[in-house]
């Protein structure tokens, strides 16, 4: 997430009232995660465990609950939560709007989109040419749609992402300030739900087509050509590389790539990133042919113990 200008240091300090380390005029462009961070950016640590790749990231600015040596070129903000620090800023950048329009007033549609009844549509949506959005479809504020786009009814883009931090008292919510991208030829079945990202962009690529009932997580990448049919759920931050088909009921854990023109099929759980060109099977998956293997010795395993027995 870019800032509309550059801000100081200081200024970001002050937004979140912290101590800092670096120079007052040090300037920061944005904020985001660790895995979509870039130069000019906020990153925020709060684990021991990821002090080191959040100090060695791409980040410009470290947001860290511990006083440690800082890296040549970069600055730290010193927090007792950053957590909350982060969510401070997220809300001070990127706060609530509220809308009391069924298509807000500053969205923009784009010439010959068909926009069905009961359809919500946030601030600052912007949808393409030729494009049909169904009945009860809900779009969430900052949505980017491209052309020839069309959208089943009671689909939702741009919801919150599903990212928690459990506390004492209960789990606290990390703010969603990110978007939807939506690019052309792309078609979205009935029911399904693409969160934005926490920070960055969810996206779905050039002519991909998803099924009904899909859930897709924050940040998440689907590449060009991707096919993915129904009740298909995937985590967060996973990348899906072109032309990847994916069948029925097949769950995909996050932070995972899954490799160009790989076929997943139905009922399958990944667990860990897959490579392109190959089918998948099982849970936790495998390459298929290995698992039709395992399945074809399973089926032989009550005679080999019969044989076994008379010994």
């Amino acid at each position: 997430m870019k800032f509309p200008k550059p801000y100081s240091l200081k200024q970001i300090a002050e937004i979140i009232n912290s101590e800092y380390i670096g120079a007052d005029d040090f300037s920061i462009l944005g904020m985001n995660e660790i895995h979509v961070v870039e130069e000019g950016d906020i990153v925020f640590v709060d684990h021991p465990k990821y002090y080191d790749k959040a100090l060695n990231s791409r980040a410009t600015v470290v947001l860290i609950n511990k006083k440690v040596d800082c890296p040549a070129g970069k600055a730290l903000l010193i927090s007792e939560d950053p957590f909350r620090d982060f969510n401070i800023l997220t809300n001070y950048f990127k706060p609530f709007q509220k809308s009391d329009l069924m298509i807000s007033k500053s969205a923009k549609i784009g010439k010959h989109t068909h926009i069905q009844p009961n359809v919500v549509i946030g601030n600052n949506v912007v949808i393409g040419d030729h494009c049909i959005i169904h009945p009860n479809v809900c779009i969430y504020d900052n949505c980017i749609i491209g052309d020839h786009v069309t959208i089943h009814a009671g689909t939702v883009l741009g919801a919150d992402a599903f990212y928690y931090k459990n506390r004492p008292e209960g789990f606290d919510k990390l703010l969603s300030g990110g978007r939807v991208v939506i690019e052309d030829h792309v078609d979205i079945g009935a029911l399904c739900s693409i969160d934005r990202g926490v920070t960055g962009d969810t996206t779905i690529k050039k002519g991909s087509k998803l099924d009904n009932q899909i859930q897709v997580g924050h940040d998440t990448v689907i590449g060009e050509k991707c096919l993915i049919a129904s009740q298909t759920g995937i985590a967060g931050c996973v990348v899906i590389e072109d032309e990847v088909t994916i069948w029925g009921q097949v769950g995909i854990i996050s932070g995972i790539t899954i490799g160009k023109k790989a076929v997943i099929m139905a009922q399958a759980g990944i667990s860990r990133s897959l490579e392109g060109g190959k089918s998948y099977l099982g849970s936790p998956a495998g390459e298929s042919r290995e698992k039709f293997r395992e399945l074809a010795h399973l089926k032989n395993l009550p005679s080999i113990l019969k044989e076994l027995n008379k010994q």
